[in-house]
């Protein structure tokens, strides 16, 4: 019959064993976790990425087999209410999963750390939707035959989707889009958040994100009532959205973010107006 203390240490030694086997499956499974949200969060980014090459065809009637002012297919008033429908599906699902009442929730379902980059993916989707289900409406509005004014206008349009991706690089476009943030899951660290900054055009306007849309959807030398539908709806949303979002930004940054926004005008470089 064994001693005692050979089935003590027979027990120990079953119990190390088996609580290695358990680490080593568990920091496995970690291991393929953090990979896999890595290749998701890239596979979301080019996603993202294509969808803002398409998006300025589509506004600027630029090369895309389907663009803003393709030729009208169905009635006037059943594509108006498609195009304000798709609209409207966009603003909400863009606004909605960018408050931080959302995100708390759910995150319970996703991830943190992809938490980012599903928002990415879904706002590329709906923009993708939108796209593909435009309705033209044809009716020209404006047309500038002027080839001055026409290359002005297209330098300008040129310049607003520039200002968009310049604007996403200065406050960490790679966090902004959810890299930044599987990455470190990658590499085991933990997500610190970004510190305040104001580099670059944020010292003239404070959110020149938004004005580089605003060229980029106004700055068009033949208007469409599709387009004019388009540019007045994301105009709209635009201003709306500045506000959710500075309420969440006052939220993170406290009184740093109120201080900017009492010195900085909204969209105006220059304007002494508090916006």
């Amino acid at each position: 019959m064994p001693a005692p203390e050979s089935i003590v240490s027979v027990f120990q030694h079953h119990w190390n064993n088996q609580m290695t086997t358990q680490f080593i499956q568990t920091t496995y499974k970690n291991k393929i976790a953090r990979v896999a949200a890595f290749i998701y969060g890239i596979v979301c980014y080019v996603t993202f990425f294509v969808t803002f090459l398409y998006a300025i065809g589509f506004v600027g009637n630029f090369v895309v087999p389907k663009s803003i002012d393709s030729a009208p297919i169905i009635p006037l008033g059943q594509a108006l209410l498609v195009n304000v429908g798709l609209l409207g599906l966009f603003a909400l699902q863009h606004s909605a999963m960018a408050r931080q009442e959302f995100k708390t929730w759910w995150t319970t379902i996703v991830p943190k750390p992809v938490e980012r980059s599903t928002y990415v993916l879904f706002s590329s989707l709906c923009l993708l939707t939108l796209f593909y289900f435009w309705q033209p409406l044809g009716i020209v509005i404006w047309h500038v035959e002027n080839p001055i004014f026409r290359n002005l206008l297209y330098a300008l349009f040129g310049f607003g989707w520039l200002l968009v991706l310049v604007s996403t690089f200065l406050i960490n476009h790679f966090d902004l889009f959810g890299l930044r943030q599987v990455y470190l899951y990658l590499r085991g660290k933990d997500y610190t958040h970004l510190n305040f900054v104001t580099p670059g055009p944020y010292k003239y306007v404070r959110h020149p994100l938004y004005v580089g849309w605003l060229f980029a959807f106004w700055s068009i030398p033949t208007m469409t009532v599709a387009h004019l539908v388009f540019a007045v709806m994301t105009t709209a949303y635009i201003l709306v959205a500045i506000q959710l979002e500075e309420r969440d930004l006052v939220k993170v940054h406290g009184k740093a973010y109120v201080e900017y926004r009492d010195r900085v005008p909204m969209l105006i470089p220059f304007s002494r107006r508090k916006a």
